[in-house]
Parts: C-alpha cells; structure tokens; sequence
C-alpha cells in the first residue's frame, strides 16, 4: 500500500526538468501548478534579446518600440538629398536652355543687318581759287578728293544711339546673346557655353534654387493631397474611375495648385537667376537670397509677390492644368483607344504605355503656351524695382497680362529659327521665300512651343523604357519632368 503513494511523491517531486518548455494546452496541466511561474519565465526569456538592428541598422521593423531611429531618418534625408541634387544637376542644363529660348523675343520685323560696311557720305571739300602754288605742291593727293563720313545715327535726348533693330550688333550688349542663334534647347545649350559672356558653368544657373523647389515640391504634395483627402474624402464622389481604383479628380488636382501657390516665389526667383547675365558686373542678384530679399522689397512685398495678377493667374493656370492633364487624360485615352478593356499597368503594360504617351503629348501641347507666358511675365520688373538685366533679348514694353501676352507672341515675333545673319542671311531668307517656305515667319506659333521636342523627347525616352521592362516602371515620373 505504501509502494504507490511513493512512487506518486516521487513522480510530483521533479518539476524541474519541464519548466523551460510550455505546455501546449493549459488542461495538461495539474491543479497544483500555477500558470503565472511559465508566463514570467517567458516573457524574461523575450526580455533578452538584444534590440539593435541588424542589416547595417537599416531595417526599421527591428527598432525600439515607442522610439525614433535618428540614425535612419538623418540617413534617409541625406540620400533622399543627395540624389534629388544629383538629377537636378543632370536635368538643370536643358531647363536653362528651354528658359532662354521662352523668354528670348524674336520681333518678326528683325533684318539682317551687315555691320561691316558701315552707311558713309561724301563730302566734297571746297578748294579755294587763290590757293598759291607752294600748298597745292605739298597737299595729301590721298585727301583731295571727297572725303567718306560715316551718317550720324540718330540719338536720344541724354545722347545715347537708338538701336533701330534687335540685329545691330554695335548697339547690342556684350551680355546679350544674339537673337534667333538657336532654334532648339540643344542648340541654346551649345550657344550659350561658347558665348563669351556666359560660357559652361552657366548652365547650372539656378541650380540650388531648382533643387530645392524640387525636393519642397515632392514632399509637401502628399502631405497635402493626404490632408484634403483625410478632410473631404468622405463628401466628394468619384468624379471618373481610374483603371484598378476609384479616386477623385478634385483632390489630386488641389494638391498640386497649392503646392504651386505656396512656392511660386522660389520659381520665380529660379527664373530670374537663370536669365540674368552670367557676368557678375551685370548681375541683378547675388544669390537666391538677395533675390527674394530684393522682389520683396522693390515690388511690393509678400503681397505683390503671391497675389499680383502676372503672378497669381499664371501660376494657376500651370499648376491646374498641368496635373488635370496628367491625371484625368489617360483614364479617358483609355477609354476611347480600347474600348471594352481594363488597361492598366498590370494587366497591359505596352497599352498602358501608349496611353500615357499620347496623353503626354496632348498635355504637353495644352501647357507649354501658359508656361512661356509665365516665364515672360515672371521676367517684368514691377513696382519700384531696377529693370532686369538679361542674357536674351526680351521685349522693350511690358505686357499687361495672360491674354496680353499670348496675343503679342503670335503677332509680333516670327518662329523661323535660326535667323540669319549678314550677307548669307539675307540669301537664306530670300532662297525661303521663293521656295514658299517662310510661313513660320509670319506667326509667332512657335515661340509659344519652345523645348516641345525635348518634352516629346523625355515622354518617348520614358514610353521605351516601360515597354522594355514592363514592371510598373512607367508608374515613376522620373525623366518624364524633363
């Protein structure tokens, strides 16, 4: 009788050599155990291990809990910087040639004019009959005929010669690189790293200012696209379908309009310092800094430089209709290209990037005038302020707004680009029009579409690549801002 109540001490006295491995189900256990002694040997046994992250403490699912990693948001904000600065430098040389050539103004009057022989007059001298014989003997043979004077041009009131045409090279300044010498944005760029007042280094003109827009821009619009959406997601319906979601157009589009209006000023003063000589004893502004420090102070202040109408107006014009395009165009292209089909980047890649193309290109065609209009007026001087020195030659007399401007481009400046200079210019302008082809002459059409080609460049470069790869890598902006 006394074996089996042994043999049951012996058994319960020996609990040790489970108490590292939980029990997989709490009725196994017996009554006498407690269930806190397990939980407390486990959650020490978790308590040990070491919280540093592993993979170079990149991995943020590895970090303190309730904490911040400083090390990988310092780490993520340098990268972050560092390539933004890197494709600014890379794209920087072709936005300052497609600058230059929007604000450059080509007066549709402008001759070729060819300064080497300059308009002279003859002006006989008058001979006295009683001259005795001796002054005749020793008279210059070279000066007794009539002499050659050069016609006086005429002067302003402080004496100054009036520059009668933007071709005159006498009366141009030495900043100011000739009208019509390129026609394209790689010809401004060669144009202006050989001038001898700019040469290569200004191509990076404005870059630290672009640079800054551009990672202020990237940032601040989903932050807002996600604020107007947290705020009026629940009361505004779906105004089209996007191909796999349904979105509102309304949200997208506001996002992009006040990110515009709030760093309007930095593209202004990112235009200003790209037209402005290269030359420091020509330069208006030092720096961005001294740029903005100056609007404000000479044109205004904050007021003039948000809300006044050559800046307000184009500026919401570029920012409306620029992300409308981009947005609500391919959804539509879809529609009418394939009808009956999803497309999308999933399921179609090479449809998707046919869309997206020809999307491009009609939103490239429906925004670059309001662009050049924004960079004209972008370039006047208001207020108070010094008239604004530039490297291209821009119109004598200010416009006066949006519709303003458009109607003077078309009316006033020709498209044929490059104008010719001297006596070959003259042979090429009269060989174009007897061959019937200087119509782009008589329009300034094309100066409303300056750098399309580089546009429709960049979007052709980006619809290859999406086909090649065909992994969504057409859902990335990326070269498609160039």
């Amino acid at each position: 009788m006394s074996n089996p109540s042994s043999l049951r001490d012996l058994y319960s006295t020996n609990p040790q050599t489970w108490i590292f491995t939980p029990p997989s189900n709490s009725n196994d256990l017996p009554p006498s155990a407690p269930p806190p002694q397990y939980s407390s040997i486990t959650s020490h046994t978790f308590s040990s291990r070491p919280v540093q992250n592993s993979i170079f403490e990149l991995s943020p699912g590895l970090a303190e809990a309730g904490g911040l990693d400083l090390g990988l948001l310092v780490k993520t904000l340098v990268a972050s910087a560092v390539l933004g600065y890197t494709t600014s430098i890379i794209a920087m040389p072709w936005e300052v040639g497609k600058c230059l050539l929007q604000v450059q103004w080509v007066p549709r009057d402008a001759e070729q004019i060819d300064d080497a022989e300059p308009i002279t007059e003859e002006v006989a001298e008058e001979i006295s009959d009683d001259e005795s014989g001796e002054e005749s003997y020793f008279a210059d043979p070279l000066n007794s005929g009539p002499s050659r004077y050069p016609v006086p041009r005429p002067a302003d009131e402080r004496g100054y010669v009036v520059r009668k045409n933007v071709m005159e090279e006498s009366t141009r300044p030495d900043y100011v690189i000739p009208v019509g010498s390129a026609d394209g944005v790689w010809a401004m760029i060669k144009t202006l790293g050989r001038f001898r007042g700019e040469g290569w280094l200004a191509l990076w003109k404005g870059l630290l200012t672009e640079c800054i827009t551009n990672m202020l821009s990237s940032t601040m619009q989903p932050l807002i696209h996600n604020a107007l959406q947290s705020i009026f997601a629940a009361t505004l319906s779906s105004l089209y379908i996007f191909p796999g979601s349904s979105t509102s157009l309304l949200i997208p589009v506001a996002s992009h309009l006040i990110t515009g209006f709030i760093l309007s000023p930095l593209d202004l003063v990112r235009t200003r310092l790209i037209v402005q000589p290269f030359v420091p004893q020509h330069r208006t502004y030092t720096g961005p800094i001294n740029a903005l420090q100056t609007i404000v102070r000479d044109e205004g202040g904050m007021w003039g430089l948000y809300l006044h109408p050559h800046l307000l107006i184009p500026t919401i014009l570029d920012s409306t209709i620029r992300p409308l395009m981009s947005l609500g165009l391919p959804p539509l292209l879809a529609t009418r290209l394939f009808p009956g089909t999803l497309v999308s980047i999933e399921n179609s890649p090479v449809a998707w990037g046919v869309v997206e193309f020809a999307s491009s290109c009609i939103g490239i065609l429906a925004t670059l005038p309001f662009e050049t209009v924004r960079r004209r007026l972008q370039v006047q001087v208001r207020g108070r302020g010094q008239p604004l020195k530039t490297c291209v030659e821009k119109r004598p007399m200010p416009y006066n707004g949006v519709v303003d401007a458009l109607w003077h481009i078309l009316t006033e400046e020709r498209s044929d680009l490059p104008v010719g200079r001297g006596m070959e210019g003259r042979k090429r302008e009269k060989g174009k029009e007897e061959e019937h082809v200087s119509v782009w002459r008589k329009t300034g059409l094309g100066q409303l579409y300056r750098g399309m080609g580089m546009r429709l460049g960049a979007g052709a470069i980006v619809f290859v690549l999406g086909v090649l790869t065909g992994d969504g890598a057409g859902d990335e902006p990326g070269w498609a801002e160039l």
